[in-house]
């Protein structure tokens, strides 16, 4: 198998040290480098490419937005190059993607390519491959949709809550009330549309009246008739509905 390969990456350093290992592999016979998302995008129509080492992030036009514009249908086969954090990690290996994570070893950069080397050679690997692409850009762009910051309007200012300082949320009428170790911001929201904005990977609503941030779980109490207690890594305990079966299974499954 002899093989053209593309690789996408705006820091240079970066971009030679994948260059250079693909150099030392005889399949490569045809080798080249963009800096840019529009140039790659370019390069992969005109040239098509067997395979793409591609950066997700990139000014102007990142690598999800490469994949958009030539279509996931059209890509080559693409092993992702990320300094994303481990969720999305975790969605690439939900959907069998290829993945590098900066910074990465030799080991792994030929595990990476030999994966791609397999599914080049398998027949209908590729279609295959462009479906679970797009199945990972669909998940990073769900997620991408969660709230990483709240904004709270405090008199004549603006105050950034971070998602993780979060304790608690009480529903409070048309407000609901963000617990933190050290204060309550009262927000003008409604429960359930705050919920559909917070990752439900680390809120999760045990009340109709409370949403909790799973990481600051500290103990799950039973209590009686089906319910339990939850205790707070800042010693405040919270009853969780009996009904919130799901809330439940996620947290005692952390």
């Amino acid at each position: 198998m002899k093989l053209s390969v593309l690789v996408v990456d705006d820091e240079p350093i970066a971009r030679q040290a994948v260059v250079r290992l693909l150099r030392d592999d005889p399949d490569v016979a045809e080798l080249s480098e963009h800096g840019d998302g529009a140039s790659a995008v370019g390069a992969i129509r005109a040239g098509s490419p067997d395979l793409v080492f591609l950066d997700i992030q990139m000014p102007a036009m990142s690598g999800i937005d490469v994949v958009r514009t030539v279509g996931a249908g059209r890509m080559p086969a693409t092993v992702f190059v990320t300094a994303y954090e481990q969720y999305a990690v975790k969605a690439f290996e939900a959907n069998a993607v290829d993945y590098l994570v900066k910074p990465f070893s030799r080991e792994r950069f030929e595990h990476a390519l030999t994966r791609a080397k397999s599914r080049l050679s398998t027949p209908g690997g590729q279609a295959e491959a462009s479906l679970k692409i797009m199945q990972a850009l669909d998940a990073l762009h769900r997620r991408d949709q969660y709230l990483d910051r709240i904004p709270i309007r405090e008199s004549e200012q603006i105050t950034f809550v971070d998602v993780n300082d979060i304790i608690w949320i009480k529903a409070s009428r048309n407000t609901v009330l963000i617990h933190l170790a050290d204060r309550v911001h009262e927000m003008r929201e409604t429960m359930a549309g705050l919920a559909e904005r917070l990752d439900p990977r680390q809120f999760a609503r045990v009340h109709r009246s409370a949403i909790v941030n799973v990481r600051r779980v500290q103990a799950v109490h039973p209590w009686f008739n089906g319910y339990h207690v939850l205790t707070m890594d800042t010693g405040q305990k919270l009853r969780m509905s009996r009904y919130q079966h799901e809330a439940f299974l996620k947290l005692v499954s952390l």
